[in-house]
Formats: structure tokens, C-alpha cells, sequence
């Protein structure tokens, strides 16, 4: 019945074209926005790769679109970049459900579910790769990530957050999730030590140890990572060590890339307000975020 009453709303809707498309979906009674960026080859009978990306906490789909870069890593690699508004009452500026804040409102906000009815619509909108379904975010929507692979394992491939710990509780996937996690030490927002007495009345994320110790456990991998010092390859205060656990159960990974010195930013991208910190040109989050996804599709 879903399916059906999906396919009639759609009858009628403009379909994809290479470039971004625009398009609103009603969800628990309220009108959801979201961006997909088509690649210029995009071929409607070919299954096609899709990356969620998540915005962080009061902003936007257009503000993430700009602050990542990714489109053009989308029209490399060919897959669709989807960029969701998160909920809120606000016109310009949203938020993410990534956990910690009440019964009440995981039912109203249900992000989770406003994530598989967005897929469900795309679906009919395109031919989608059902075992190349991914999630990336920054900040809260790094934290939505998290909670994206908890509770919606049997879609989402493997997630990449950016400066965004882990906020649910606990997290029991049905399927081992690969995770693939970017953090500066200097991130005075998301803090790797998590959150402070203050911020746990808002939204109680975890500290970026616990949250890779958890995931490390969940996908099986061993508890001690591999680590390697990375190139210092450029001079801009920051350097970058990678730790590596696994691979684990079916191949999963979680890798994490520390930037010493690094702020709340977006690695390889210039940061477009200073207050965020220090942002490392030594790698390019896209780059990697897109080998690993390509590494690792659904079992």
C-alpha cells in the first residue's frame, strides 16, 4: 500500500536531471525538504549510488552542499548527493534527532523514519543500488549518522561522520556497519572528551573514545587499532594520525583520522568562519570518505 500510494504522489513530479533538484515530501504531518545533486552521466536505468549527507545543527542543505564540496565528488564518482533538511519550526535553519532528547520527541521528530520515507520516494525517482546506501554529516548530523546505523542497518551500507560522537544510548545494528570517523582536537563544539554538564541537557554525545570503542566492538574488530602517523604535507598547524580496527565481522572497518590542531571542520575544505578552528589540507575527507564507501557496500 506504502509503495502504491508513494508511486501516486510521484505521477506527476518533475523528474531527476543532472544538477540539483529541489523536492518537499509531507512526513508525520509536516512538509520535509530535500536537495538531490544528479551527476551529469547519471543513467536512469542504471543503479545508482546514493550518499546521504547531513547537515549540523541551525543550518541547511544549501549551507552543507557548500561547506562540503561534495557535488563535485558526486559528478567523479556518479553517485546521487542527497542533502536532507533536518526538522524543526524554522524556515532557514534545522536540526537533527541524533538521540537524547526525550520519547516525546522521537516520535514527533523521527528522523529516522523521515530518512527511510525520503528513500522510499527517491526510489521511484530513480533506479537506487540498495547495497550502496550511505550516510555522511557533520556535527549533529555526524551524531544522525550514528544513530542512522543503529536503528537503520538493513539500508545504510556505512557511515562517515565528521565532528559528530555518537548520542544515542546504545546501539544494537542488525548488521555489522562500517564506520569511517573524522575529528580535530581542537573541536570546541563537539569536544572529543563529549559532552559537559551544559551540553548534556541538550544532547548527551558520547566522547569520541567510547563512541569508536563501541562501534569497534559492534563490528567485531579487534579492541587495539593499528596506528599510523600520516604525512604532514602541508603547513597549516595540523597533523593527522589514523587508527584502523578490523577488519571484523563480513570485512567491516571503523577507521578514525584524529587532526591534531584540527577545529570543527570539514578535513580538506577551507573553513568558512574562523571560529571553527583549524581546518587540515594533509587530506581531503571526500576523497577518503569515497573510497571507503566504495570499500564497503552491504553484505
Amino acid at each position: 500500500m506504502l509503495n502504491l500510494v508513494l508511486a501516486m504522489s510521484i505521477i506527476a513530479a518533475e523528474p531527476l536531471v543532472p544538477g540539483d533538484n529541489a523536492r518537499e515530501i509531507e512526513f508525520n504531518g509536516m512538509q520535509r525538504t530535500y536537495t538531490v545533486h544528479v551527476p551529469p552521466k547519471f543513467d536512469l536505468q542504471k543503479p545508482t549510488p546514493v550518499v546521504l549527507i547531513y547537515h549540523g545543527a541551525l543550518t541547511n542543505r544549501d549551507m552543507m552542499s557548500a561547506f562540503t564540496g561534495l557535488n563535485k565528488k558526486a559528478d567523479e564518482a556518479g553517485f546521487l548527493a542527497v542533502y536532507p533538511n533536518g526538522n524543526g519550526e524554522g524556515k532557514l535553519t534545522f536540526v537533527w534527532n541524533a538521540g537524547g532528547r526525550g520519547k516525546a520527541l522521537d516520535q514527533k521528530y523521527d528522523d529516522v523514519a523521515f530518512t527511510s520515507r525520503l528513500l522510499d520516494e527517491l526510489g521511484t525517482l530513480a533506479r537506487l543500488d540498495a547495497k550502496r546506501i550511505y550516510a555522511t554529516g557533520l556535527s549533529n548530523g555526524g551524531m544522525m549518522c550514528y544513530r542512522l546505523a543503529a536503528e537503520l542497518s538493513d539500508r545504510i551500507a556505512a557511515i562517515a561522520p565528521v565532528s559528530g560522537t555518537m548520542a544515542i544510548r546504545e546501539a544494537k545494528p542488525g548488521r555489522p556497519v562500517p564506520v569511517l570517523h573524522f575529528h580535530g582536537t581542537d573541536d570546541k563544539l563537539v569536544p572529543v572528551s563529549g559532552a559537559d554538564a551544559r551540553a548534556r541537557l541538550v544532547i548527551p554525545f558520547k566522547s569520541l573514545d567510547e563512541t569508536m570503542r563501541i562501534w569497534a566492538k559492534i563490528d567485531g574488530c579487534p579492541d587495539m587499532p593499528v596506528v599510523e602517523q600520516l604525512p604532514d604535507k602541508t603547513d597549516d598547524g595540523t597533523t593527522v594520525e589514523r587508527k584502523t580496527w578490523g577488519p571484523g565481522t563480513d570485512g567491516a572497518e571503523v577507521i578514525l583520522y584524529v587532526i591534531a590542531g584540527g577545529g570543527h571542520t570539514w578535513p580538506g575544505r577551507e573553513r568558512p568562519v574562523k571560529f571553527l578552528g583549524k581546518s587540515t589540507k594533509d587530506i581531503s575527507a571526500n576523497d577518503l570518505i569515497w573510497e571507503f564507501f566504495e570499500k564497503h557496500p552491504m553484505k
